[in-house]
């Protein structure tokens, strides 16, 4: 009988093991989504662009591969206290990951659509430092869920308040600009919806680290809820 409870609960720590790792896979994909729609919206590289718009069925796949798999987990094993806060929270990153590839197929398109040299304008400093700062987040974030680093992931959430500043700064460096450059006014319209998706991918990194305290300790901080 212990012979037979051990090699189910090394099954059972298998799978959950298994689900951490898919997390992580598509968490690597998802981050070189992003990567590179935010290179190719500042280097201007269109045919990397495009591929990025057409690769993101593969982010949307592996969500649904992984949810099948917490929905097992669930059904099968009936998991409890951190087993249960762990499913919980792969599901709930997951469809974090899910919307940050949305978000990079949003600046793909938008990228491969553009008609300036980004490079030549402006505003490009700011856009550049907000995509290298979203970048550092999402990173950051998912090296906490592989740490389960709640240290780590407390400091990414707060470096979120920096990536809302710095977006409102350079959403009225481009409202300026639409302004002063009423040629290009469609082109910088897509660059700010560019850079609303970059600030979101801030708040969906933000959300992985509130997920890994929520693991660590069973604590729900998001919407400041520490208690």
């Amino acid at each position: 009988m212990n012979i037979q409870q051990g090699h189910i609960s090394k099954e059972y720590n298998d799978e959950l093991e298994q689900l951490r790792l898919q997390v992580l896979s598509m968490g690597g994909l998802v981050e070189e989504h992003f990567k590179g729609a935010t290179d190719s919206l500042l280097k201007g590289e269109i045919v990397k662009a495009q591929n990025i718009s057409k690769n993101d069925f593969k982010v949307n796949a592996m969500e649904v591969e992984i949810d099948e798999g917490c929905s097992n987990v669930i059904a099968r094993r009936q998991p409890a206290a951190i087993d249960l806060r762990n499913v919980f929270a792969v599901i709930k990153i997951v469809t974090d990951l899910e919307r940050i590839g949305d978000e990079s197929q949003k600046i793909a398109k938008f990228a491969s659509e553009l008609k300036i040299n980004i490079k030549t304008t402006k505003f490009y400093t700011g856009l550049k430092k907000l995509a290298k700062n979203a970048i550092n987040m999402l990173s950051s974030a998912l090296n906490c869920y592989a740490r389960l680093d709640v240290d780590k992931a407390t400091k990414v959430v707060q470096m979120d308040s920096t990536l809302d500043n710095e977006f409102a700064d350079l959403n009225l460096l481009l409202t300026n600009c639409l302004i002063e450059d009423k040629k290009n006014i469609e082109d910088i319209l897509k660059v700010m919806w560019c850079a609303r998706s970059i600030e979101r991918v801030g708040d969906h990194a933000k959300n992985i680290c509130q997920y890994v305290v929520y693991v660590a300790h069973g604590n729900d901080v998001r919407h400041g809820n520490s208690e």
